[in-house]
């Protein structure tokens, strides 16, 4: 992990001093090749892990982005690819953590069950900006999709993304962004 101004730039695979360096609210910029998949490619990956299955990816210092990119125009890799909501994958985030997942991307607040699996495995949650898929579209130079393509925009996709923008929300030591955002901004 390097610092460039104020975000903190990442490359996959990620190692666990790269993790415990991240606090809830940092600025991230990510280069490399990350994961994008939605619930029902998790509950796949999840039943995999469970029968002893070798994954499609290696699961060791991943990022998956819980995302379904819209069909490619215009030569790009993909149109618009806006985060989905996380706690929809709340249910097989620990079971991926214990193998070796180390950050997640999407919007949305995570469970206590999940927040405790971060903690554990050292692992983040980082937010993206929900709305604003065609901006992070920008950020993608490559999306295909690797697995289950049986479940169309929601199949396992592998892609290559160069200084896409995110931020911590929960960090491996329990801080919650959103919770400490209330608190500080919030109105009583």
């Amino acid at each position: 992990m390097t610092s460039r101004n104020a975000e903190k730039v990442l490359a996959p695979p990620l190692a666990n001093a790269d993790i415990e360096q991240l606090n809830a609210g940092d600025r991230v910029l990510i280069n490399g090749t990350i994961y994008g998949a939605r619930d029902a490619a998790h509950k796949k990956l999840a039943a995999m892990i469970e029968s002893g299955e070798t994954l499609p990816f290696d699961l060791q210092g991943a990022i998956i982005y819980y995302v379904g990119p819209c069909p490619a125009k215009g030569g790009r890799p993909t149109a618009s690819a806006g985060p989905t909501t996380a706690s929809r994958m709340d249910a097989y985030a620990p079971l991926l953590m214990k193998h070796g997942l180390k950050a997640m991307i999407g919007k949305g607040v995570r469970s206590e069950t999940v927040v405790e699996a971060m903690q554990q495995h050292k692992a983040v949650y980082f937010g993206a900006i929900g709305g604003a898929g065609a901006l992070l579209a920008a950020r993608i130079r490559r999306c295909e999709p690797i697995a289950f393509h049986d479940l169309g925009p929601e199949a396992l996709y592998v892609m290559e993304v160069e200084e896409f923008p995110a931020f911590v929300v929960n960090d491996v030591r329990g801080n919650d962004l959103y919770r400490t955002a209330v608190q500080r901004y919030g109105r009583r």
